[in-house]
């Protein structure tokens, strides 16, 4: 079984809850339930960083997510061709953890160019089909 969809999200504040609550109702319809809050964290972490460094004025993100039996990957498209970079955050800063943290809890991640404009993030899980444990 291979399952694929997208959801267009405008650059204001509030997209990125409703970016994570699309991608938790998709993972429930498709069963795709063990991994969840990981996928919902990074969802949340990529859905950010587009929303505050990706998106030019007037434009918004989008979030696609594919499954086949096991395995379940994310994707964040902007219009921003800068690349992010995982950091160290020193104490003193207020954020730069974000593709820490995915870099961590995802099996995978990298960026890939868009064309005409952009880049997409994405991140992939593993095992995320069946139950939450």
């Amino acid at each position: 079984m291979t399952e694929s969809t997208q959801r267009f999200f405008d650059a204001r504040p509030g997209s990125v809850c409703q970016a994570r609550e699309f991608a938790t109702a998709t993972l429930t319809d498709w069963g795709m339930l063990r991994r969840i809050e990981d996928i919902r964290l990074c969802v949340s972490e990529l859905a950010t960083n587009a929303l505050v460094h990706g998106t030019a004025a007037g434009r918004g993100y989008l979030v696609k997510l594919d499954t086949d039996e096991d395995t379940v990957r994310l994707e964040v498209h902007d219009s921003c061709r800068l690349r992010p970079e995982v950091r160290q955050a020193t104490e003193r800063d207020p954020g730069g953890r974000g593709l820490m943290l995915v870099s961590t809890i995802a099996d995978g991640w990298g960026v890939e160019d868009r064309s005409p404009l952009g880049k997409i993030v994405w991140s992939c899980f593993e095992a995320a089909g069946g139950a939450a444990e």
